[in-house]
């Protein structure tokens, strides 16, 4: 009896050990692509943008057309969501997250109410009424930073000193409209707001990251990019989209200003690809062979 006992528990022992390892294995590996993504995106210095979007957007005037174009209709769109989402779900929401987060529910409830507004908003307008004009904002972004090339591969582009009247005709694929994917994930993900604080700060953090990863899709669209070469850059470059994605939807959860904010994060989208057109970014410059290599082998 003592022996069988003495066998179960060395074997006891032994599985502890193995799960012990697996799991201090499995932290190593998360920390060390934790750092790596830290430090792709302070080189690339990715999170910036989104700010410069906004400096850039204000001091250029000719880009400002196709946000005047969009205000009303967007406008009407926002009031009217927001104001359903709060009449319609915020006290249930308020009620269940009451007992998960106590006095923090009122805020949590606001954020998770204000994320569910923008998701939809954002759904609708990318859709229906913002498609186009993101996509000519972009464009125009680009012509202005001097990447007339690339823009020419998807559209036509006129003389002039307007870049915004200098885009004609477009014969390339537009902006991607929000997948059926993208949306399950965003749903997926909402239970996390249970979690005081810290739950919501992980709902940003991983609904920014996705965000992250299509912000340039007009970018690989006019590069004649092949699914397969989208996938290895984004890998790569995994922490620099991350910390544009977050920053960017931390900009656009604001209400009423979401619609400028739209606009001024895909002129900083437009503003990091001239860059890397340029090499004028850490991503591609020589201190980081790597990386540079990595760029020019996908071209």
């Amino acid at each position: 009896m003592a022996e069988s006992e003495h066998r179960e528990a060395k074997l006891r022992n032994r599985v502890v050990d193995s799960i012990s390892r697996r799991a201090e294995n499995a932290l190593k590996e998360d920390y060390g692509k934790a750092r790596v993504m830290a430090s792709d995106a302070v080189q690339s210095q990715a999170y910036l943008y989104p700010i410069k979007g906004i400096f850039y957007f204000l001091a250029h005037r000719s880009l400002w057309q196709p946000l005047i174009d969009r205000i009303v209709p967007y406008g009407t769109l926002t009031i009217s969501v927001i104001a359903a989402m709060f009449t319609i779900a915020y006290l249930p929401q308020l009620a269940v997250l009451l007992l998960f987060n106590g006095p923090l529910a009122v805020y949590s409830t606001v954020l998770l109410t204000l994320n569910e507004s923008s998701i939809i908003i954002h759904m609708i307008s990318r859709t229906w009424i913002l498609q186009e004009a993101l996509m000519d904002t972009f464009d125009g972004t680009m012509v202005s930073r001097n990447a007339t090339a690339v823009v020419q591969q998807g559209r036509e582009v006129r003389p002039g000193s307007d870049p915004m009247k200098k885009l004609g005709k477009v014969f390339k694929k537009r902006f991607e409209k929000m997948s059926l994917t993208s949306m399950v994930r965003y749903f997926m993900y909402l239970p996390l707001n249970f979690i005081p604080v810290v739950g919501t700060i992980t709902f940003i953090f991983l609904h920014g990251k996705h965000r992250g990863r299509i912000v340039h899709s007009r970018y690989f669209q006019l590069k004649n990019w092949s699914e397969s070469q989208r996938t290895q850059w984004l890998n790569t470059h995994t922490g620099a989209y991350a910390s544009f994605g977050v920053v960017a939807t931390l900009l656009e959860m604001i209400p009423v200003v979401s619609i400028f904010f739209s606009y001024t994060n895909t002129v900083g989208a437009a503003l990091w690809a001239a860059d890397i057109e340029m090499q004028n970014n850490a991503m591609v410059k020589e201190t980081a062979p790597n990386l540079r290599q990595a760029a020019e082998s996908i071209e």
